[in-house]
């Protein structure tokens, strides 16, 4: 049954969906009203942490004499997410110590690594889903006067494939999907949730005892960390954070991290120099901006200022400032803005540097202080 709530973001109207671990919660809740009742249900309710209080229809159940096991349809509402119309199955099991036991069956990822949600060994089924399984089960439990206590196994037959489409190898999560969800409601296109997933990966550096930290925006920085001689060594290392480099800058500070290494397209790093950590073009697009006044900082004339504001891509600029001579000294303008701006976003409590690149013109510039923090990451590895 979907929800009927609505958010509109950027004009659009966009309806919101209910987490994995709302499917688990209400399978859960169902299996163990089915199991003491000995009565089938149609659908279940279940009020989440966000106080949307959900109406969720009852999948394939299946009835034995000490334990039920039953399912909830993932909805993403407007959200891409792939586990969305998967099924997330409960089985809830009788036991005689009074005590709640949750973990996890097939297509339920095993932690493998410390600075997660769970601790290593664990199933990948989130502290708040726990506590709302906890929570239901005890308020079925005193409903039906019942003093026993339960064994949840929460699982996903179709996780195990769609894992493989998600971060959750990288973080140390193998097997199987994540439970997750934390308001027990999916936010359309929320940026919450990608950068929760910024912050997992860098907890795990946090939890390995690094000290420094390699950030790239995306793909492109990925794969040149990986052609580039200086970078292949640590280009596995990398955390991705796509256009949150300010959330992952800032939280790789607040952790404690000594230094932290940005390398990326200089179509996002450029933006620094302005003071945009959000690169999302929806938040500024100051490229052609930046590189003109740099360019005048460094000698150009207004024609060469105007040829820069009216080009379309970062590339186009380079070439235009290349026709002045003017790269090299344009390009340490640049690095030294980027850097008093990122010593600025940290109020210079670490080392912060940054590298910069196009795909046409391979390396650009970088920080006087990236070659350094480049050895302090290679020395950790």
């Amino acid at each position: 049954m979907k929800i009927n709530e609505y958010i509109t973001k950027d004009g659009k109207k966009m309806r919101f969906g209910y987490t994995t671990g709302s499917c688990a919660v209400a399978a859960s809740k169902a299996a163990a009203i089915m199991l003491l009742s000995h009565k089938t249900l149609d659908s279940v309710c279940l009020m989440t942490p966000k106080g949307i209080d959900l109406n969720l229809e009852i999948n394939d159940i299946q009835i034995s004499e000490n334990k039920v096991k039953c399912a909830i349809k993932k909805d993403s509402g407007d959200d891409p997410d792939v586990t969305n119309g998967i099924l997330i199955y409960s089985e809830v099991e009788l036991i005689q110590e009074n005590e709640i036991l949750i973990d996890g069956g097939i297509g339920i990822g095993r932690v493998t690594k410390p600075g997660l949600n769970q601790p290593v060994g664990a199933a990948a089924i989130n502290s708040v889903p726990r506590q709302m399984i906890c929570r239901e089960l005890n308020s079925v439990r005193e409903e039906f006067s019942y003093d026993g206590g339960f064994s949840v196994t929460v699982s996903a037959p179709e996780g195990v494939e769609i894992a493989k489409k998600t971060y959750n190898s990288r973080l140390g999560i193998i097997g199987g999907i994540s439970i997750l969800g934390t308001s027990g409601i999916v936010d359309p296109m929320s940026d919450s949730a990608i950068i929760d997933t910024i912050k997992a990966e860098i907890n795990l550096k946090n939890a390995a005892g690094r000290k420094y930290l390699l950030l790239t925006p995306g793909n492109y920085g990925e794969d040149y960390l990986k052609s580039a001689v200086d970078f292949e060594s640590v280009a596995d290392d990398a955390v991705k954070t796509s256009n949150f480099i300010g959330n992952a800058i800032d939280y790789g500070a607040d952790l404690g991290f000594c230094g932290i290494l940005l390398v990326g397209h200089i179509g996002k790093i450029v933006k620094l120099a302005g003071g945009l950590f959000n690169t999302h073009s929806k938040y500024g697009d100051c490229r052609g901006e930046i590189f003109a006044a740099h360019s005048i900082l460094s000698g150009a004339d207004a024609c060469t200022a105007k040829s820069i504001l009216n080009c379309v891509t970062t590339d186009e600029m380079i070439a235009e400032i290349d026709k002045a001579g003017l790269r090299d000294i344009v390009f340490e303008s640049l690095m030294k803005r980027i850097k008093f701006n990122l010593n600025a976003r940290v109020f210079e409590k670490i080392d912060v540097g940054a590298v910069t690149f196009s795909q046409k013109y391979g390396f650009l510039g970088m920080t006087d202080n990236a070659e350094n923090l480049l050895n302090k990451i290679k020395g950790e590895l």
